[in-house]
């Protein structure tokens, strides 16, 4: 769920968005989530919803699906049920309502049976707006009776890209969600999801049964986050670099590929003074909880994590991700990169990138379960993720297109900052495809990379001269490369098809593909990278959420965060429970001196500023 202040970012005087208007959806917004204003679908939308017409929504993370539910859930008669498979999140989700002084309870497996049914009594007797639950409860019959006993006022089905049997976050009991149109016809249905390319989309509407709803499709774009990816050459370090040059003090994710790698590289942060918390499904139940929890509350906390985190988490001031593996999808990095800056403020979705990552991925796809299509299907996602890897022009254009969507260079990632070469690599290619030819039919015998690079370099290492490898025509003839240049060689090639890894020690082998490099003439572009300029460090203080900020309103910020923090803490909730970075910022560049021209700054409903309006303007008078 997006948190409804996440819709400060979205509101402000440089989107002029859609005018107020009358009518109880307007009154809605600006009372209980203190906005004066729609953006872009959210007016029609809702409007749509309201009126009793089911859709599907696609809109990016922090783009404010949430209001696209919730505002209508508020306005038609009855509770609003929200489908989500988030149940880790669902306390935080409605602590986050009820600070604007919605009634909402949730529903999932952590409940103990009275808890369960005091919630269940309340939405029997109508005291509730919203009603979370896991997708499996709707496989109960009890459920339906409750329903059945109660005003349901629409049906939320939040991250609907879980229905898809090919996507990266397939959820089986998403498949049960028809019974919703077939026993409560007359209830309208919206569902909701970041992340869904065309063909996701069509089995969406075909799964859940949405064929006459109304699909609004928002940009995918993310303005404000910087994508970029790096050669990898020892991750640790370069993740410690760019976290002290660049993020010294802010929150961020760290996803890495394996658990091992997981606990490692939060140690190795927690040594050189990062806080870090690690999160994977090997940990114990209670480990995840409070590692999670501290995440949601505190300040300028890093979590390393497999991919097992992240959906649904609305900590709206994350400020960088980090990739030290190769996502398996663009779907995946897509999503999991736009848990940074969901207030809409500058961040940055860092990634390292090399050679083993296209070898593990490929190994990997050859030893899973499934049919034929099926590794073919995941054979697709990877390639797109190596093209937007390997990409010598826009990042996010390379993006967008996956997803359907034309754009234009952004001018806010690498390839627009610093715009790498192209260069011929067709004779190293040849080269390099030489060799593995060579080796295979001389010798009838396949190596992993290290070993075909050695050969090239002219290497007389044990293994070489072991399989007198020193006697083939090609040893030695690569010397114009360095060792890191051919790695970056081979890797292109795997991206491009051109050269294929096989079995459990990743040897390379040739591809039809090959051929047309070595004997029918085919040139080959290759990337070159360009050189990296090592920044400065900044202050853990000097964050990206003061950028753009006038220098006198910075301190005021920083006040307003410490009594947020000091306020959350005391309430036990997370911090943007409270308000956002986005809302504190306008706060700190208007600095209002009483409760009506505070009520006005985006983000300030009626209910929070009763409960905390006599606090801000204490700090902001200094008493």
């Amino acid at each position: 769920m997006t948190p409804p202040d996440a819709f400060a970012a979205v509101a402000t005087d440089t989107d002029p968005g859609v005018d107020a208007g009358s009518g109880a959806a307007q009154e809605v917004l600006r009372r209980v989530f203190g906005y004066d204003r729609f953006r872009g679908d959210q007016r029609e939308i809702v409007e749509h919803v309201v009126a009793g017409g089911d859709a599907l929504v696609l809109m990016p993370t922090g783009g404010g699906k949430s209001l696209c539910y919730q505002v209508p859930a508020l306005v038609r008669p009855g509770i609003g049920v929200v489908i989500s498979p988030l149940i880790a999140l669902m306390q935080d989700q409605v602590d986050a309502l009820s600070a604007l002084g919605v009634r909402a309870g949730f529903l999932n497996s952590t409940q103990y049976p009275d808890e369960r049914r005091t919630v269940e009594a309340q939405f029997v007797a109508g005291e509730l707006d919203l009603l979370y639950l896991a997708p499996e409860r709707l496989r109960l019959e009890s459920t339906a009776q409750l329903f059945d006993r109660g005003k349901v006022a629409l049906f939320a089905i939040d991250e609907a890209h879980c229905v898809s049997q090919w996507g990266h976050d397939f959820r089986p009991d998403y498949l049960a969600l028809s019974v919703l149109h077939e026993r409560w016809p007359d209830v309208p249905r919206i569902a909701l999801t970041a992340t869904a390319t065309g063909k996701t989309r069509d089995e969406i509407v075909q799964r859940l049964d949405l064929g006459s709803a109304r699909r609004f499709v928002a940009s995918f774009d993310r303005p404000n986050i910087q994508y970029r990816i790096e050669p990898k050459n020892k991750p640790d370090r370069q993740l410690l670099e760019f976290i002290n040059t660049e993020h010294a003090g802010d929150a961020g994710i760290v996803y890495c590929l394996s658990r091992n790698s997981v606990e490692k590289t939060a140690a190795f942060l927690t040594e050189n003074g990062i806080r870090a918390v690690p999160y994977h499904a090997g940990l114990d139940n209670r480990t995840r909880a409070q590692n999670q929890a501290r995440f949601l509350r505190e300040d300028g906390l890093v979590v390393v994590a497999t991919i097992a985190f992240g959906m649904g988490i609305d900590k709206p001031d994350v400020r960088f991700v980090a990739h030290l593996d190769l996502p398996k999808s663009v779907e995946g990095y897509y999503q999991e990169t736009g848990r940074a800056g969901r207030d809409g403020l500058p961040s940055t979705a860092w990634m390292v990138y090399g050679l083993n990552d296209v070898v593990q991925q490929r190994k990997m796809i050859d030893s899973s379960e499934g049919d034929a299509a099926h590794r073919r299907q995941l054979q697709l996602h990877l390639d797109a993720m190596l093209a937007l890897c390997e990409t010598v022009s826009c990042r996010r254009v390379q993006l967008l297109n996956y997803f359907d969507q034309p754009g234009a260079a952004c001018g806010n990632c690498d390839t627009c900052l610093t715009p790498p070469e192209s260069w011929d690599g067709t004779v190293p290619a040849q080269k390099l495809l030489s060799t593995v030819l060579r080796l295979k039919r001389e010798r009838g015998q396949s190596f992993g990379a290290g070993h075909i690079v050695d050969i090239l370099l002219g290497k007389k290492n044990p293994k070489v001269l072991q399989h007198d490898h020193h006697e083939l025509k090609v040893f030695g003839i690569g010397t114009d490369l360095r060792d890191i240049e051919w790695r970056g060689v081979v890797r292109q090639l795997l991206a491009g098809g051109l050269l294929a890894v096989h079995g459990d020690y990743g040897v390379l082998t040739l591809t039809e593909a090959s051929n047309e490099v070595l004997f029918d003439g085919r040139q080959v572009l290759l990337r070159r990278e360009p050189e990296r300029v090592t920044k400065p460090a900044r202050a853990a203080k000097a964050g990206k959420a003061t950028v753009d900020m006038a220098p006198a309103d910075v301190p005021v910020f920083e006040r307003l965060r410490e009594w947020r923090a000091a306020t959350a803490k005391e309430q036990g909730v997370p911090a943007y429970v409270v308000f956002h970075d986005a809302t504190l910022r306008e706060i700190a560049a208007r600095k209002p001196s009483s409760l009506t021209e505070l009520g006005s700054v985006g983000g300030v409903g009626e209910n929070k500023l009763a409960k905390y309006g006599e606090g801000v303007l204490e700090v902001l008078t200094g008493e």
